[in-house]
């Protein structure tokens, strides 16, 4: 049975979140604002996002505005949300999408530009230009395994899960509505629906869910068991010049924290490093002092980095091969998490 859409678009006409990227009722949503608002969501959190979302409208507030920007500032400004392939393909998608004259406003299209897959395409399609299609991320997927009960764990039901989706919007009411629609869905996952105690007694789709009339709607969607995630060790290097500037290189283009900045250090490897064997891999020789470890989450290890800090003498010629980068101000440097992590170790914060 399919849902009675014009439930869940009155509780939504009432409920709707306030977001920056959300057009108010009865206005036209912006493609630009909707497309950046999704490209951070990927992987992240609304809460964690509005601030960058602010941020990168300040600074570009057209898509020919990013478009024109220089890379390292868009990374730089990208600094700290993680996941950083997404800025490298906004700024290559923002370079197309300037070229053509703006984003197309189909699903097929929206799927040839960089960073942009299955579910993006989707959601800008309905949001911004009306296209009656349902996106699926995590909250979609969770409204529909509980409305169909489905009890197939993920992620291997995710594609019966996407099929059951796509049903959602058969109702002509909402395809009358793609565009609240689809954020209507969002919604109600993410206030209703929610992962931990969903409020099912508030639910506009009460009377249609399954899985609450069999009691089992918190045990849903099923997940196989978390594999053990590895652990990884390193050790980077925070060298101080007499300028107040740190030695800094540009991670490569592509892979892990890709056109980031970085302290040189060793590779991060399955084994702690001895104190003998990271000093081996320093820059320069000089008095190295260890200043503690810190610990970073990524999606597929956990790393742990050991710092160490020094500063160059007054007049020293350090000789230091270009390999391990070059004397830059922290400040303007595009830092990932991680190495903002190890900066926040440093003896000398005036001059990073």
């Amino acid at each position: 049975m399919t849902p009675d859409a014009s439930a869940l678009l009155r509780w939504y006409d009432h409920h709707r979140r306030v977001l920056p990227w959300r057009s108010l009722p009865g206005h036209r949503p912006d493609p630009y604002a909707i497309w950046l608002s999704e490209i951070m969501l990927q992987q992240t959190t609304v809460k964690a996002v509005i601030a960058y979302y602010e941020r990168f409208l300040t600074h570009y507030p057209t898509v020919q505005d990013l478009a024109a920007a220089p890379l390292e500032d868009v990374l730089r400004l990208w600094a700290g949300l993680g996941y950083y392939a997404r800025a490298r393909n906004l700024h290559s998608c923002a370079k197309r999408v300037s070229e053509r004259g703006g984003f197309p406003d189909t699903v097929e299209e929206l799927l040839t530009l960089p960073g942009i897959g299955a579910y993006t395409a989707r959601a800008i399609a309905a949001i911004a230009f009306g296209r009656p299609v349902v996106p699926v991320d995590g909250n979609v997927e969770r409204v529909t395994a509980r409305l169909n009960a489905t009890e197939d764990p993920l992620p291997a039901s995710r594609p019966l899960l996407a099929r059951q989706a796509a049903l959602l919007n058969n109702d002509p009411v909402a395809q009358s509505r793609p565009s609240d629609f689809a954020q209507a869905l969002f919604d109600l996952g993410a206030t209703i629906c929610t992962p931990r105690n969903p409020a099912c007694l508030t639910c506009p789709w009460q009377t249609s869910c399954i899985a609450h009339a069999r009691g089992i709607a918190a045990q849903l969607p099923a997940k196989q068991p978390k594999q053990a995630r590895p652990t990884r060790y390193g050790a980077h290097f925070l060298l101080h010049d007499q300028n107040g500037q740190i030695l800094l290189r540009t991670r490569p283009p592509t892979g892990l924290l890709g056109s980031m900045d970085e302290l040189p250090g060793t590779e991060w490897r399955s084994r702690p490093w001895t104190e003998e064997e990271a000093l081996a891999h320093a820059p320069c020789l000089t008095d190295w002092v260890g200043r503690g470890e810190i610990r970073h989450v990524f999606t597929h290890f956990t790393l742990y980095l050991t710092v160490y800090e020094a500063c160059l003498p007054q007049g020293h010629n350090a000789g230091i091969d270009s390999s391990f980068g070059t004397f830059r101000s922290g400040k303007r440097a595009a830092l990932p998490g991680v190495m903002k992590k190890c900066l926040a170790l440093t003896k000398h914060p005036s001059e990073t």
